[in-house]
C-alpha cells in the first residue's frame, strides 16, 4: 500500500511535479512516424507531461517539438505553413525553426535586431527511431542516449506499431502488464486462434491449470526483470513467464521465444490521461501475413481505433461493447480485445486516476511492488541531485522478455539468460 504522498508523487505528472522532471530525463515515444511522413507534411498536436506542443518535420528532415503558442500574439501554431525550412504563424506570417528560433518578422518593415531576440516559448528535439517518433523536453546539457530496444532496429517489415491514447493515469495502465495473475482470469478465452497465438504465449492453458503464479524478480541495470513461476506440463518442469520492465515505462511482455515479441509503452499526456503504443517486432524474419491480418484488422490483439482518432472504438463510453452472453458462454469478461479487456478494469479503476491507499495487496503482486519501489528510489535519487542512469546508456535496454517451461533444477536467470538477450 502507498501513502498519499507517495501516490501523489507517482502520478502527478504536470509541471513542477517530480515525476514530470523524472521523465524529461529520458527520450519519450510521442507520434507514430506516419503521422509525421515526409519533410513539410503538416504539423502535428502533442501534449505530453501537461504540456501543449506542436511537433513538425522541416525542409531538411528536422524534427523539432514547439510549444503551441507564436510568441507574437499567442496564436496556436498548430495552424501553421510548414514550408522552407520552418513553421510559419498563419495571423502574421512570424516563422520558427525546429530549434524555435525566430527566422522571419514578415509584418515589420525593419526588426533593427528584434527578431534576433524572439524565440518559441519551449522548442525540443525529435528523432525517429523503431517506426515512432522520440521527443527529449530535459536539460540539453544532459541529453541522454536513445535507448536501444531491438526493435528499433529491425527492418519495417518486422516491425508493426499501433497508437492509442487512454482516459487514466499512465501506472494504473502500465501497472496492468507486470500484474501476471490477472493473465488466467482476464484474458482467458477457448482459444486466440493461430496468428493470436504466434504474438502472445496468454492462450497457453498451463495459465489456466495454475493462477498462482510464484514471483523470481530480479532489480537490474535497465529496470526489473518479472518471471512468474507455474507448474509446468511435466511433474519436472515448471513453466516461466518473464515480462521486463525498463525506466521509465517501458514493458516488455513475456513472449515465446520462435514468436513475434510485445513491448508496451506509456507516455503520460497529463494526470488522467495516456499515450499508450503496442510494438510487435521478430528479429530474424518478416511479421507474417496472418499476425498482421490480426494487428491491423481489429483481431484479438488489437481494438478497432475510431477512424480520425487514436480512440479505440471499445471504450468506456460504451461499456467497451461487452457481451454478457459471450461472458457467460464463452469468454471470463464477454470482451471481444485482449487491450480493451485491460481498457475495462483500468480505466475505470476507482477512477482516472486511483487511491492505492485503499488496495489490499497479496502476494501475488509482488512486481506491482517492486517496480513502484524503483520509481520512488528513482525520485528520491534525483531529488538528491542524481540523473537516471538508464537515460544515459542506451545499450541497457537491449533485453527480451520469455515464455517457457524449464526443469524444476534450473534457475530462470541461467536457463533463460541466452533468451533474454537481444539481437542488436
Amino acid at each position: 500500500m502507498l501513502t498519499h504522498e507517495e501516490n501523489e508523487l507517482l502520478t502527478r505528472v504536470g509541471p513542477g511535479t517530480e515525476m514530470n522532471e523524472l521523465f524529461r530525463r529520458f527520450w519519450l515515444p510521442a507520434l507514430l512516424a506516419e503521422e509525421m511522413p515526409a519533410p513539410d507534411s503538416p504539423p502535428v498536436r502533442v501534449t505530453l507531461l501537461g504540456e501543449e506542443l506542436v511537433a513538425f518535420k522541416d525542409t531538411a528532415g528536422r524534427i523539432g517539438f514547439l510549444d503551441k503558442r507564436c510568441p507574437h500574439r499567442l496564436a496556436n501554431l498548430f495552424w501553421g505553413r510548414n514550408e522552407e525550412g520552418g513553421l510559419r504563424c498563419i495571423y502574421h506570417g512570424w516563422k520558427y525553426d525546429v530549434e524555435g528560433n525566430c527566422l522571419d518578422i514578415p509584418n515589420v518593415a525593419r526588426s533593427d535586431g528584434f527578431r534576433e531576440n524572439i524565440k518559441t516559448f519551449a522548442a525540443y528535439p525529435g528523432i525517429e527511431r523503431g517506426g515512432l517518433v522520440w521527443v527529449y523536453m530535459g536539460p540539453k546539457e544532459l541529453t541522454p542516449e536513445p535507448p536501444e530496444f531491438e526493435w528499433t532496429h529491425v527492418p519495417d517489415s518486422h516491425r508493426y506499431a499501433r497508437k492509442m491514447v487512454l482516459p487514466s493515469n499512465y501506472l494504473q495502465s502500465m501497472e496492468g502488464d507486470i500484474d501476471s495473475s490477472h493473465v488466467s482470469f482476464l484474458h482467458r478465452l477457448p482459444s486466440y486462434g493461430p496468428a493470436a497465438e504466434t504474438l502472445t504465449g496468454i492462450g497457453n492453458p498451463l495459465m489456466s491449470q495454475d493462477r498462482t503464479p510464484r514471483w523470481t524478480i530480479k532489480d537490474t541495470d535497465y529496470g526489473v526483470m518479472l518471471a512468474a513461476r507455474r507448474a509446468g506440463g511435466g511433474d519436472d518442469s515448471y513453466y516461466w513467464r518473464v515480462g521486463q520492465w525498463l525506466m521509465p515505462s517501458y514493458t516488455i511482455i513475456a513472449g515465446k521465444r520462435d514468436a513475434a515479441l510485445h513491448c508496451n509503452i506509456r507516455v503520460p499526456i497529463d494526470d488522467e490521461h495516456t499515450i499508450y503504443f503496442r510494438l510487435w517486432w521478430h528479429a530474424d524474419r518478416p511479421l507474417s501475413e496472418a499476425e498482421l491480418d490480426d494487428l491491423k484488422h481489429a483481431g484479438i490483439m488489437m481494438p478497432e481505433i475510431i477512424p480520425g482518432t487514436f480512440v479505440p472504438v471499445e471504450n468506456k463510453g460504451n461499456d467497451y461493447l461487452i457481451d454478457r452472453e459471450t461472458q457467460r458462454t464463452l469468454s471470463f469478461t464477454g470482451i471481444k480485445s485482449v487491450p480493451a479487456q485491460d481498457f475495462a478494469v483500468q480505466d475505470d479503476q476507482d477512477g482516472p486516476r486511483m487511491d492505492r491507499r485503499l488496495e489490499h495487496l497479496a502476494s501475488s503482486d509482488a512486481a506491482i511492488i517492486q517496480v513502484r519501489r524503483r520509481l520512488l528510489r528513482a525520485l528520491r535519487e534525483l531529488r538528491e541531485g542524481q540523473e537516471p542512469p538508464e537515460a544515459h546508456d542506451g545499450a541497457r535496454y537491449s533485453v527480451r522478455s520469455l515464455d517457457m517451461e524449464l526443469p524444476k533444477d534450473v534457475a530462470i536467470e541461467d536457463g533463460g539468460r541466452e533468451y533474454m538477450t537481444a539481437k542488436v
